[in-house]
């Protein structure tokens, strides 16, 4: 029987999660620059969301990291949060695994009192954004914050 997980990351979790984000990334075609593939924060996510109001979950099947998603601020005391860096492994999708992360990652938004949610996608990962609007995102016209990631030109947001 397969075992499933969604917890917090470790610091012992960083350098698995860190190739299953490049894996995805790669696997759907997506530049390397201008997305999450060139952060320097990618090998070092259990440090960079080890703050109060942030937080970076994995998803685990038997032991195995094969999904991730964090919430942090969108910008330093903001009352917008950021779900970020939301990447499933082949293996996980279409499991309804999306939306279980979506709902732990919300409820901690929820929980340290962010007002709004936002999110930003590459125009080609349409499965992704079919859950967010399932989940209860809207399509924004502009881009919010400075996130860095200039590739992402699909912007949504949702109030909490």
């Amino acid at each position: 029987m397969n075992s499933i997980e969604i917890r917090p990351i470790t610091k012992k979790d960083n350098k698995e999660t860190a190739d299953m984000i490049r894996f995805v990334l790669i696997e759907q075609n997506a530049p390397k620059t201008g997305t999450a593939y060139e952060d320097k924060a990618l090998d070092d996510l259990f440090e960079n969301y080890n703050k109060d109001r942030a937080e970076y979950f994995v998803l685990l099947e038997n032991n195995k990291i094969i999904g991730s998603a964090g919430i942090d601020a969108l910008e330093k005391g903001s009352e917008i949060c950021e779900l970020q860096k939301m990447y499933f492994h082949p293996k996980a999708r279409g499991r309804g695994l999306g939306e279980k992360m979506m709902a732990k990652c919300l409820d901690f938004a929820k929980n340290k009192d962010f007002k709004s949610c936002y999110i930003e996608t590459l125009p080609s990962m349409k499965a992704a954004q079919k859950l967010y609007l399932k989940t209860g995102f809207k399509y924004i016209n502009q881009r919010l914050g400075n996130t860095g990631h200039y590739s992402c030109t699909v912007w949504m947001l949702m109030h909490l």
